[in-house]
C-alpha cells in the first residue's frame, strides 16, 4: 500500500536527485572532467603505410570559470603527452556566454595555447564565435579578427581558406582549412538580413595540386554533404555534442542536420568526418552526457 509519507520520501528523492543532476551538469562535468576520445581509422585515399596520429582540441571557449587560462594550459600541456604526430585547433577560442564570472583576456589563451607542441606543428581555424566577438571583424564584414592576428603572432598556422602541402616521414598530405561558414551575424547596420559564411570549399581544394590525401578543418560540420571524395577525412567541432548527450541522442544541436553530425565518427558515401565533442560551453556553462574531450584521430 502506497502511504504518504512513502510518496513523500519518493517525491524528496526525485527532488534531491533532480538537484544532484544539476550540480554535476554545472560544476563537474564541463569543469573537472576530461576525456581522450581516439578513433583508428584508414579512410578512402589514405595509404595504409602513412601514419598518422592527430591530436584535435575544439571549442575552448575561455572565461572564467568554467574554462580559465589556467584550465588552458593544462589541457594543452595535457595534450602534448598524448604523442601526437601533429596539432589540430578547430576554432572557438572566444566565449559569448553570459553566465561567467568574467572574460579570460585573449592575451592570455593564447599564451595557454602556445604551450602546445607537436613534430609536423600547431595548426588552427576559425570559429563562429571568434568572428562574432569581434565588433571590428563584423563591421569590416570579412578580413581577419584579432584572433587571427594573435595566434599566428604565437606562433600557431592559422588557415582561412587555405591548404598547405605537410611532408612527413612515410608520405605527404595536404592540410586544408576553412574560414567560418556563419562568420557575420545578421545585421541592419550591416545589411545583412541573415548569416554570411566566409567558407571557400572550391578555393581551398585547388590548392591542393597534386594526388596527396587532404585533410580539411572546417569548424562547423555542415558542411560535410558538400565535401568531395577528394577530401580523405574532414575534422570538425562547434556542436559540443549537444553538451547534453543521453543514450547517443542530443535534444539540441547548433546545426541544420540535427544529430546527423552531432558528435563522433560519421561516414557517408565513403567520406569521413571526425566531430569532436569540445571542451567548453556555449550559451549556458551545462554538460551532461558529454564531458569535454580531446580527440585523437590515428590514420593509418
Amino acid at each position: 500500500m502506497i502511504t504518504r509519507r512513502g510518496l513523500l520520501k519518493a517525491f524528496g528523492g526525485f527532488i534531491a536527485a533532480g538537484f544532484a543532476s544539476s550540480a554535476y551538469a554545472v560544476g563537474v562535468e564541463p569543469m573537472l572532467r576530461l576525456r581522450t576520445t581516439t578513433y583508428r581509422l584508414t579512410p578512402p585515399g589514405w595509404p595504409a603505410d602513412q601514419k598518422l596520429r592527430i591530436v584535435a582540441l575544439a571549442d575552448i571557449h575561455a572565461c572564467e570559470p568554467w574554462m580559465s587560462a589556467s584550465r588552458i594550459r593544462g589541457i594543452c600541456e595535457h595534450a602534448n603527452t598524448l604523442g601526437g604526430d601533429i596539432v589540430l585547433l578547430l576554432g572557438d577560442y572566444l566565449s559569448s556566454m553570459r553566465a561567467v564570472w568574467g572574460k579570460v583576456p585573449p592575451a592570455d589563451w593564447v599564451a595557454a595555447l602556445s604551450v602546445l607542441e607537436a613534430p609536423l606543428g600547431v595548426h588552427a581555424v576559425l570559429g563562429n564565435h571568434d568572428w562574432w566577438d569581434d565588433p571590428q571583424a563584423q563591421a569590416a564584414g570579412g578580413g581577419e579578427t584579432f584572433s587571427h592576428r594573435l595566434l599566428r603572432d604565437a606562433g600557431i598556422a592559422v588557415y582561412s581558406n587555405r591548404a598547405a602541402r605537410i611532408e612527413t616521414a612515410t608520405g605527404a598530405f595536404w592540410l586544408a582549412g576553412l574560414e567560418d561558414q556563419i562568420a557575420l551575424r545578421p545585421s541592419r547596420q550591416w545589411k545583412r538580413a541573415g548569416f554570411v559564411g566566409l567558407d571557400d570549399l572550391p578555393g581551398t581544394l585547388a590548392q591542393a595540386t597534386d594526388d596527396a590525401p587532404v585533410l580539411l578543418m572546417a569548424h562547423e560540420p555542415d558542411i560535410f554533404p558538400k565535401v568531395p571524395s577528394r577530401v580523405t577525412l574532414t575534422l570538425s567541432g562547434h556542436t559540443h555534442g549537444g553538451q547534453v548527450r543521453l543514450f547517443g541522442y542530443s535534444p539540441m544541436v547548433p546545426s541544420a542536420y540535427g544529430n546527423r553530425y552531432a558528435y563522433g565518427h560519421v561516414v557517408e558515401g565513403g567520406r569521413h568526418l571526425c566531430v569532436s565533442g569540445g571542451l567548453g560551453c556555449s550559451i549556458a556553462p551545462v554538460r551532461f552526457g558529454s564531458p569535454p574531450e580531446i580527440m585523437v584521430v590515428e590514420l593509418g
